[in-house]
């Protein structure tokens, strides 16, 4: 089942349709979008398979997917956008604005955790290194977390920062970089004490709506509070139909739908969407499409800013990254330019990736299932060449 458009007076499909249901096929992916645009037009959007299998729902333009950790580079351009506004700097120190966030009470903060910066938290270099110790965002840490702090499980963001203010740091900020969830909820609550709104209402006002959307939302956990228009999610083939739940008394649920804490992920994997969502927020970022959400100085920032080396397990820099500058995204050197891109996933939900290319190109694909985690290396490489060979047919 599939609802594929090739816009008006473009000449856009290029081999997409065929990528994509080989790529469903190949990894079981009940339902996907995918969008294209060249040099700011939208010229392809394609709905795929079934947003509710069992109850036979196909995907639509419409649809809105978990986006999961694309949901990184709009919280960076919210904050580059208060960067614009001369409301921070990358310089800003983060945890100095966070005073309303005091640590648990008898804790001995990490007095590190005074030289985090903007810039290190939009690196991924504030100092947590979740391979040598643990990601605070999701089970069980949760747990750990509402105990330390005497509340009820599950903890929202802002007491997950309070949380990790009383826990020691993995390398020295700035030295090193290691994927950080946390981080960008630390940059969620800047954003809510900068600029005096929820993290929603100021990515919505600020970054959404300048770029023509209008349908994006934050996504919640439980099945009843599912969005109109959003998709139901599956776990990978093999994968345990239950496992425990984020919530005390509820014993196990659902992975997609109980086991994680989707208020919690808000400005680090929170998000939901269409494919052309996505596609109309990276054309906006530097006014590839429409008025820009950054100025070119920024825009440069956010691409050339040189990155700390990756930290090993212990949490020293080691070797070369994949993304040796940027902020908020994995910007690679390609001919002859730049391009920039982010993928998500959540174990049991959903994929996503959104990127852009030196040559005009800016693509987007969401999925409704995420395969095996031992696949991951394998299925995000081989999605992002075959859609991309396929997008330049």
């Amino acid at each position: 089942m599939r609802q594929a458009m090739t816009l008006p007076g473009q000449s856009a499909s290029h081999g997409l349709d065929e990528a994509v249901r080989e790529l469903m096929a190949r990894w079981h992916l009940p339902g996907v979008q995918v969008a294209l645009a060249r040099n700011g037009q939208l010229v392809f959007s394609g709905a795929y398979g079934l947003a509710d299998v069992e109850g036979s729902q196909p995907v639509v333009s419409r649809s809105l997917f978990r986006i999961a950790s694309v949901t990184k580079p709009i919280t960076a351009v919210a904050i580059l956008r208060l960067v614009d506004q001369g409301r921070l700097t990358l310089d800003t120190r983060a945890f100095a604005l966070l005073d309303d966030l005091p640590p648990p009470p008898h804790a001995q903060p990490d007095p590190r955790l005074d030289a985090i910066t903007i810039q290190d938290l939009l690196q991924h270099a504030g100092g947590w290194n979740s391979a040598a110790s643990y990601d605070p965002q999701y089970v069980p840490w949760t747990y750990t977390a509402a105990g330390v702090l005497d509340i009820p499980p599950p903890p929202s963001a802002r007491d997950l920062v309070r949380f990790m203010r009383g826990q020691p740091l993995d390398f020295d900020p700035g030295s090193a970089t290691a994927y950080s969830n946390f981080g960008y909820n630390v940059l969620g609550r800047i954003i809510e004490h900068v600029s005096h709104q929820s993290y929603a209402d100021f990515v919505q006002a600020e970054v959404l709506r300048p770029a023509g959307i209008t349908d994006m939302r934050l996504g919640r956990t439980r099945p009843a509070d599912r969005a109109l228009n959003e998709v139901r999610y599956y776990g990978a083939p093999g994968r345990p139909a239950v496992q425990p739940s984020a919530f005390p008394g509820e014993g196990y649920v659902v992975p997609a739908y109980g086991a994680i804490h989707m208020e919690a992920l808000d400005a680090h994997g929170g998000w939901i969407a269409t494919a052309e969502d996505l596609v109309r927020f990276s054309t906006a970022v530097d006014g590839q499409r429409g008025p820009a959400l950054l100025t070119p100085a920024t825009v440069q920032a956010m691409l050339e800013t040189p990155q700390p080396p990756p930290a090993a397990a212990g949490g020293a820099g080691a070797g070369n990254t994949e993304s040796t500058t940027g902020l908020g995204w994995v910007v690679a050197r390609e001919n002859g330019g730049v391009s920039w891109s982010h993928a998500g996933a959540l174990e049991d939900t959903c994929a996503s990736w959104l990127g852009r290319t030196p040559d005009g190109l800016a693509l987007a694909v969401v999925t409704n299932t995420l395969p095996p985690i031992d696949d991951i290396g394998t299925f995000f490489p081989e999605l992002t060449s075959r859609l991309r060979a396929a997008a330049r047919s």
